[in-house]
């Protein structure tokens, strides 16, 4: 059973609320940690996460970690890192966790902080799992502000200013960018999924070339995407012809993967949809890693696909 509860925080001696479900039986079990996105809170509902949990009896928190991205101690500030460690420490403290089966999921904004979490405490994660994230938020508020979205006022207001012209609020914005840490995450498999169509009006407000500067921090030299191949999947919404591969994972269904690489221990996969996360796939792949073993990258099963009954994320 799901229950909201208030977990102690020790950056500030605060509790801080979540929705948490404990695995039931004395054996450790699973915990997936998943992230609410942009704007919301730890209300947020994310059924199919909910479900692969109770039905396979993990351990779940979703947490609040300081609430809409606006708000000065919230989007990728100390107190959301200190928290999100706080709730594993809560749920390790108060559950049975395997140490082996620590898993992260977020899309958006919570594809943001889970890229964040990733470089600033990998320790801490079996494997992240990432969905049309901002990896570099000093150049989002630029994109927001090309595309007349009002988001860049919420990283203005976070940062406390502008990081075009401020620079305090410069420093704030990359202090609390993914592309800053990740280097850290060299060690920790880490999977980034975007639609081909974000970024663009009325399919999403994350343009692809997000995922693919924070793929291309983890990936080999060699393998990195260049930045006019970055900039034609962005404009064309499309795979330049020398990228493209017959690759297909069943677990995307009918949002066929156009493009995926792997390199070093991160995989970018670029699918037929918009600003999307597909908790099935997710949660297919996470399972399918444990600490300490090869990662495994393999294609997920066709009963995993999700197409029909996609989350479409918001802000």
């Amino acid at each position: 059973m799901i229950q909201e509860i208030l977990y102690p925080c020790k950056i500030d001696n605060s509790r801080q609320p979540a929705m948490f479900r404990k695995a039931e039986g004395p054996e450790p079990r699973p915990l997936l940690v998943a992230l609410h996105t942009w704007s919301a809170t730890h209300t947020q509902h994310y059924p199919k996460f909910a479900a692969y949990c109770e039905q396979n009896n993990w351990n779940y928190i979703f947490p609040e970690f300081r609430g809409p991205n606006w708000w000065s101690d919230a989007c990728g500030s100390d107190f959301v890192v200190s928290d999100l460690e706080d709730a594993v420490r809560f749920v390790r403290q108060n559950a049975g966790v395997d140490p082996a089966r620590i898993y992260l999921c977020g899309g958006s904004g919570g594809g943001h902080c889970s890229l964040l979490l990733a470089g600033r405490r990998p320790d801490l994660w079996t494997a992240v799992s990432s969905w049309c994230p901002i990896s570099d938020i000093r150049l989002w508020h630029e994109q927001c502000t090309g595309m007349d979205l009002g988001y860049a006022k919420h990283v203005e207001s976070a940062c406390g200013g502008n990081p075009e012209t401020d620079e305090a609020a410069r420093k704030q914005a990359m202090l609390r960018s993914p592309v800053s840490w990740l280097l850290n995450a060299a060690d920790l498999p880490v999977a980034i999924n975007c639609g081909i169509h974000d970024g663009h009006p009325g399919k999403g407000s994350v343009p692809v070339s997000q995922s693919i500067d924070a793929f291309n921090v983890l990936a080999k030299p060699e393998d990195r995407i260049s930045w006019n191949d970055a900039q034609y999947i962005v404009a064309d919404e499309a795979i330049p012809e020398h990228l493209q591969t017959e690759e297909a994972d069943p677990a995307f269904g009918i949002h066929k993967v156009l493009f995926r690489r792997v390199s070093n221990k991160v995989r970018l996969t670029i699918f037929e949809g918009k600003h999307d996360l597909y908790e099935v796939p997710a949660m297919e792949w996470l399972a399918r890693q444990r600490k300490g073993q090869s990662v495994d990258w393999a294609p997920g099963p066709a009963s995993a696909a999700d197409a029909l009954n996609a989350s479409a994320l918001g802000k």
